[in-house]
């Protein structure tokens, strides 16, 4: 009944109402909704004491800094090509099997998705490479772009996104120590692993049914010349996550000469560290005639370019942060628990509709916001019904930034995709919805139990 739904549910409600007329029919920016969305949950609540609580504390956290800093190195990799060559290799190497193309996709569109976290933009930028090729080869355009638009939003899930990040985050406040970030990492690559078979089994599937053909010959760089142009690249992905598996097998030892608060610090500097070496690393392997000092004052200034496309995501993830602070501080978390578990919903029942209603959200909210947003009451809700809050914390960037921009009719990455591929709507809409349905039974299967994720 309409009485039994508590204020603050009533609270998130109206908020989402707003974020979408503002997104959907107004058609401002993600960031402006989110923004006007923070200065609503103010006045609806009445908590105008919170204001300056809301938008100074995201600026203590790292993880914040962290995922701004991962941001800007997508933006490096974009300026400086080494990501070219890493594409070269994969090229090379799996484009002589049938449907190559799509795989080359698969990878390269994963990668690069989850350092820039955002599944539309990466679409606009390594689609322009990955569906042409996907096209030469016999890929029917619907095809191509779908199967771009789907691997564009597997990044989200996989660390180290930002969403990734943003999740840790949201489950830390609400259990301090329970998990380290790198822990919580290894757990996020288990939930991507799943998901990545899950496609390269759909692609297998439509390779077959649309009998898709290997690279070309003269379209495939040899594999010795590629390696020889390309080993420098590939050691860009071992300086992101070496570091990371190190603090996190390494941490009793390091615990142990530092003590916990230096073991803690310590795992604060790698994360904030890693996305800048790794920074100064491209720079110094990219190609040209110019000296290092010339290549890096030459990234300098093309990031003063760039900033324009990284301050919105970065400023969206702020104040949706902000945002989870407020509902945190009024109980939000606690009033949707009690009214789920009032609702007296099963794992099973709570695996099918928790799917479709990010889903649908995910029409007009970016996942980060999503999680911000929600994320605290859904983990706290799974804890109160028995069920381990880890599992959804893991899945939260699958349901949310996964489903992103995928689902007809507001796909924003599909649109993205369809508008390179060429694709005509209609065949494009129905294997966009495959690639979800899919996506939300994998979802839904996990969440019930039934498939474990590995190092959970």
């Amino acid at each position: 009944m309409l009485e039994a739904v508590p204020t603050e549910v009533w609270y998130l409600v109206i908020l989402l109402g707003f974020i979408a007329v503002l997104f959907v029919v107004v058609k401002r920016p993600v960031y402006e909704c989110i923004i006007g969305g923070y200065l609503l949950v103010i006045v609806l609540t009445g908590r105008y004491d919170l204001f300056w609580t809301g938008l100074i504390e995201p600026a203590e956290s790292t993880l914040f800094y962290a995922i701004l800093s991962f941001l800007l190195l997508a933006q490096i990799f974009g300026e400086t090509k080494v990501v070219d060559k890493i594409i070269r290799v994969i090229l090379a190497s799996i484009g002589r099997v049938r449907g190559g193309g799509g795989y080359v996709s698969l990878f390269a569109s994963t990668f690069m998705a989850a350092l820039a976290g955002t599944g539309p933009g990466n679409v606009a930028s390594t689609g322009v490479f990955t569906i042409p090729t996907m096209i030469k080869t016999g890929f029917p355009r619907a095809l191509a772009a779908t199967t771009e638009m789907s691997s564009s939003a597997l990044g989200n899930i996989i660390p180290p996104s930002g969403i990734v990040l943003l999740t840790y985050g949201v489950y830390n406040n609400l259990y301090p120590e329970d998990i380290t970030l790198t822990q919580f990492w290894l757990l996020a690559w288990g939930v991507g692993l799943l998901f990545f078979l899950q496609r390269w089994l759909t692609l297998l599937g439509f390779t077959w049914y649309y009998d898709v053909d290997a690279l070309p010959t003269e379209d495939r760089p040899p594999l010795g010349k590629s390696l020889r142009e390309g080993w420098s690249a590939l050691v860009i992905p071992l300086i992101i996550f070496l570091p990371l598996l190190f603090d996190n097998y390494l941490s009793g030892w390091i615990g142990v000469r530092l003590g916990s608060e230096g073991q803690e610090a310590f795992s604060r500097l790698v994360l904030v560290t890693t996305p800048g070496v790794a920074m100064l690393y491209s720079v110094a392997i990219a190609s040209g005639q110019e000296s290092f000092l010339q290549r890096l004052k030459s990234v300098y200034q093309s990031l003063t370019k760039v900033a324009k496309k990284v301050a919105p995501v970065a400023g969206t993830i702020y104040v949706a942060y902000g945002i989870s602070i407020i509902f945190n501080t009024i109980g939000m978390e606690e009033s949707i628990q009690s009214w789920f578990i009032g609702m007296g919903l099963t794992r099973i029942s709570l695996a099918i509709i928790l799917p479709l209603f990010t889903m649908f959200l995910g029409m007009v909210l970016p996942g980060s916001s999503q999680v911000a947003i929600l994320g605290g009451a859904l983990i706290s809700t799974y804890a109160a019904l028995d069920m381990n809050p880890l599992l959804i914390a893991a899945m939260l960037p699958a349901l949310t930034g996964a489903m992103e921009g995928m689902t007809p009719p507001l796909a924003l990455s599909m649109y993205v995709a369809m508008g390179i591929a060429d694709s005509p709507f209609g065949q494009t809409v129905i294997l966009a919805f495959v690639w979800v349905a899919l996506h939300l039974i994998l979802s839904m299967f996990i969440l019930a139990g039934f498939i474990p994720v590995p190092w959970l």
